[in-house]
């Protein structure tokens, strides 16, 4: 039978609600708190729940029971904004990234539990630099790759083990996901000689029209140039963060 129009379907607007609410709410909710955030008897939540799992458009948690947004609706919406359009409204930016910080500029995304390098601008003096566009990062290691894994709600990057790249690189989960923590918590990423020695990173993300972490934009330096007493500069980090923040406000025009 055909819905007459203007008619809805409950169950649909049921499932929408609770892709909203898991999309904008923590990184993992439980049936408890799906069930007073929306109005819904547990009962009729977990038969929705179970469809949306079965379909990938939610996971959940073998350890908690809890509930996130499902690898299969992350692809879906990935068809959004794809990786060349990303690329070619950050290329102004990143080239004024590495004019004003005197760095290196990099551009990456997530890609099968990598970063993958999708734009690169050379750091503007006379030294000899090999161009990384299309290599690959690891996301623990990498500046990048922590907005990345911060903001990914689905943590597949963050299985063990976790490959030493230095003596500093963070190999054990736990301490990972605190650094992680950290990230979200002051909306930027900073490698400290993890993926090789002598160098720097300092990431923030991109954000699309939905607010949706879609990349990340860094520089890359010796550590004499970006920090001072063993600490970040932050006049670096002030202008990654500057950079972020306008290519996320040109993708949403």
């Amino acid at each position: 039978m055909v819905a007459a129009v203007g008619e809805t379907i409950q169950s649909v607007e049921r499932a929408a609600a609770i892709l909203r609410l898991l999309a904008s709410g923590p990184r993992q909710l439980g049936v408890a708190e799906l069930a007073r955030a929306l109005g819904l008897p547990k009962g009729t939540l977990h038969g929705i729940l179970r469809t949306l799992v079965r379909v990938g458009f939610v996971e959940q948690d073998a350890a908690t029971g809890k509930y996130r947004l499902g690898a299969t609706l992350l692809h879906l919406g990935s068809s959004y904004l794809d990786v060349n359009e990303l690329r070619t409204r950050s290329i102004n930016w990143a080239d004024a990234l590495a004019g004003r910080s005197r760095e290196s500029a990099w551009i990456g995304t997530l890609h099968e539990g990598h970063v993958l390098v999708i734009h690169h601008v050379f750091r503007p003096d006379d030294s000899m630099q090999t161009l990384q566009v299309g290599t690959y990062l690891p996301t623990h290691a990498s500046a990048l790759g922590k907005v990345l894994l911060a903001y990914d709600p689905y943590g597949e990057s963050l299985a063990p083990p976790l490959t030493a790249y230095t003596d500093r690189t963070l190999v054990d989960a736990a301490k990972l996901e605190e650094d992680l923590e950290q990230v979200r918590t002051r909306g930027w990423a900073a490698e400290m000689e993890e993926l090789t020695e002598g160098e720097v990173a300092i990431a923030a993300p991109i954000k699309d029209p939905r607010g949706i972490v879609v990349g990340a934009i860094g520089i890359r330096g010796a550590v004499e140039r970006l920090t001072a007493g063993g600490a970040l500069t932050m006049e670096y980090v002030s202008y990654v963060r500057d950079a972020a923040r306008a290519i996320s406000r040109d993708l949403a025009r």
